[in-house]
């Protein structure tokens, strides 16, 4: 599958240049491109020069707003980051036109931060725009959630993720959730931290892209998995992870068969990787209330054994009963097996509950100090006092 990634704000233009350094590892190791191209809109001059993988030109890092902010951002409010946005749609439109492998796109992959003021304002508008301007062709957002520091010490970063998440639901294919939480080490010094967390985002993505785009023939799997069944699988909210399991070098055999315990082994490496995606999801979720799901093994092509493929394809369906799913196999790791797990169409997410509850709290606690009266209303009905940035 080849996306054209989008970043926006800080943190969106961070992983969009760790994408781009993704592509080039396919190019380098696999001869292959996985991304059209790659973009970083911002109205933080700073937050742009800071980027070490994406082109530098003006095309590739563009500065929205630049007027109404003087190229200093627009101060963590989401509300003006999606003015700007509309403002400046066309300029960034005119911009990732210029890119020499734009109508080979399967799919745009717009990235954000939910907290912050530039991408939390603009993804839900330019998600909007796309859609409207490139008829068909799937627009997918990953959303990343903020820590549990400034969910707790900043309102206001509660609130903006609360609209973005509402404002993006309602015209994204799919959303891809991202929960930083999950990803930190205490110990390790923040600008460290944040590059292992902004890594560890990306990673989940490289086999899944790879393997659609593949062209040696003797890496091509058996059940290839390609854009159609990404696309199919991807809608609503949606999680995703990659479980790894190292394979140990064989030793020459001494007799006419192997022992019973290496064949064991082989299965129980499908099994181990597999426990450890769904226990790395990019978001804590229950699989139970997943629609669509998907699972892809990446592995040397003699470790590829029909009898893994369909224990794996046993336990997802164990743990996603009610999930459509869909698998593939793609024979090109070296002396590991990867397997990579997407949950989609989920019916129900606690932290986004969470998210809304808590700014439906904050909204009443304002209205109050206006004299506005508010009544306790069921979580539903008061879905609606929560702004749209659209």
């Amino acid at each position: 599958m080849k996306l054209l990634v989008i970043g926006l704000g800080q943190c969106g233009g961070r992983i969009a240049d760790r994408f781009a350094r993704l592509n080039k590892r396919a190019r380098a190791l696999r001869k292959i491109n996985i991304l059209a191209d790659t973009f970083a809109v911002n109205t933080d001059v700073a937050d742009l020069s800071g980027l070490r993988t994406i082109k530098s030109d003006y095309k590739h890092r563009i500065l929205i707003g630049g007027q109404r902010t003087n190229g200093h951002g627009v101060g963590k409010v989401s509300e003006l980051g999606a003015e700007v946005a509309r403002e400046d749609t066309d300029k960034i439109i005119d911009a990732i036109r210029t890119s020499e492998q734009f109508y080979e796109t399967d799919a745009f992959l717009l990235v954000a931060a939910a907290a912050g003021g530039t991408g939390s304002g603009s993804i839900a508008v330019l998600t909007q725009y796309l859609k409207e301007r490139y008829i068909g062709k799937p627009v997918y957002n990953v959303i990343i959630l903020p820590f549990r520091q400034e969910e707790t010490t900043e309102s206001r970063a509660v609130y903006n993720t609360a609209m973005c998440l509402k404002s993006t639901y309602l015209v994204a294919d799919a959303i891809i959730l991202i929960d930083n939480q999950r990803y930190v080490k205490k110990d390790s010094p923040a600008e460290k931290n944040l590059a292992v967390i902004n890594a560890r985002v990306v990673e989940p993505f490289y086999n899944l892209l790879c393997a659609g785009e593949e062209r040696n023939k003797k890496y091509i799997g058996a059940r290839t998995l390609d854009a159609g069944d990404i696309i199919q699988t991807l809608a609503g909210w949606t999680v995703i992870g990659e479980g790894k399991s190292p394979i140990p070098r064989r030793l020459p055999l001494l007799g006419p068969k192997r022992d019973f315990r290496d064949k064991m082994n082989e299965t129980s490496k499908g099994a181990h990787a597999m426990d450890q995606a769904l226990g790395e999801l990019s978001l804590t979720c229950d699989p139970k209330n997943a629609g669509r799901a998907l699972y892809l093994v990446t592995a040397p092509p003699k470790e590829m054994h029909m009898e893994i493929i369909k224990e794996l394809g046993d336990n997802l369906s164990t743990v996603a009963p009610d999930a459509l799913i869909r698998s593939g196999d793609y024979p090109r790791q070296k002396g590991s097996l990867y397997v990579t797990i997407i949950l989609s169409e989920l019916s129900s997410v606690r932290k986004i509950t969470n998210y809304f509850t808590k700014a439906i709290d904050l909204i009443s606690v304002i209205k109050a100090k206006r004299g506005v009266e508010y009544s306790h209303r069921k979580l539903e009905e008061t879905f609606a006092d929560i702004p749209v940035l659209l």
